[in-house]
């Protein structure tokens, strides 16, 4: 493992963060790092990572792949942490984000790959919308695997982004997608943490009723993977048809 990075000083000069938690991803992980590595931009990045108690050999890949980021000259931010059970995706993505320094945040699931021109695309559209959660348009893997989900998300005109909030395929941006200013990230006060938790669509409701917007762009710039072991299929339909419910009650976005 690298040697720990005090993530106490501040870096003004880094424009994103790419916000990385990884638990058990050891299967896709070179996919995932090797994306980062060949984004095309001109941007200062720095890369958060946080270990959530893994049981692979998820860490020992990364170590592999540390020179190669220091060779690129890219920040790297790193912890972990050995607990019985990992403590849950929102966890993982809030200790991300608070030892993490750039302006803008760049969500990263360890088992997606990123489209060379993703971070330059997204942040061109960010830097006028700062109060915004930015997605965009993605390809799934392997070809043919939610074909109608895809096709939903990726056709949604910009008013259907904000009218169809409640349908049963969760936000209209979808998590590993998102982009935003740091300040959106505060204003909401980070993710729902806990296990088996929709962190994602808790946070995109809280973020949309505090007046916050949404925004994608209609570029395919993510490589989004479909399997078994994903975090997803272990949300009961029940508690989000309840979290739905009680926004819809509350009137929220009138």
């Amino acid at each position: 493992m690298p040697p720990d990075i005090d993530v106490n000083i501040f870096n003004s000069y880094l424009t994103i963060s790419i916000i990385l938690p990884i638990y058990n991803a050891g299967y896709w992980l070179d996919e995932c790092l090797s994306s980062i590595l060949v984004q095309e931009h001109d941007l200062k990045l720095e890369v958060s990572i946080f270990f959530d108690s893994c049981t692979d050999n998820s860490v020992a890949i990364f170590e592999k792949w540390f020179p190669k980021f220091e060779k690129d000259f890219m920040e790297v931010k790193i912890s972990k942490e050995e607990n019985e059970k990992p403590k849950g995706v929102g966890y993982a993505k809030n200790k991300c984000v608070e030892q993490s320094n750039g302006e803008y945040l760049c969500f990263l699931d360890a088992d997606d790959i990123m489209l060379p021109n993703r971070l330059k695309s997204q942040y061109n559209l960010a830097i006028n919308k700062k109060d915004e959660l930015i997605g965009c348009k993605f390809r799934r893997i392997p070809e043919g695997s939610t074909n109608r989900f895809t096709k939903w998300a990726n056709s949604l005109t910009k008013g259907q982004l904000n009218t169809q909030i409640f349908t049963s395929n969760g936000p209209t941006i979808i998590m590993p997608t998102w982009f935003c200013h740091r300040s959106v990230y505060d204003k909401v006060g980070g993710f729902e943490e806990g296990r088996a938790i929709p962190e994602d669509l808790i946070f995109f409701y809280k973020h949309l009723r505090l007046g916050g917007g949404i925004s994608r762009c209609d570029e395919e710039l993510l490589i989004y993977r479909y399997h078994e072991d994903a975090t997803t299929f272990s949300i009961h339909e029940r508690t989000i048809w309840d979290i739905r419910v009680k926004e819809l009650e509350g009137s929220c976005f009138e």
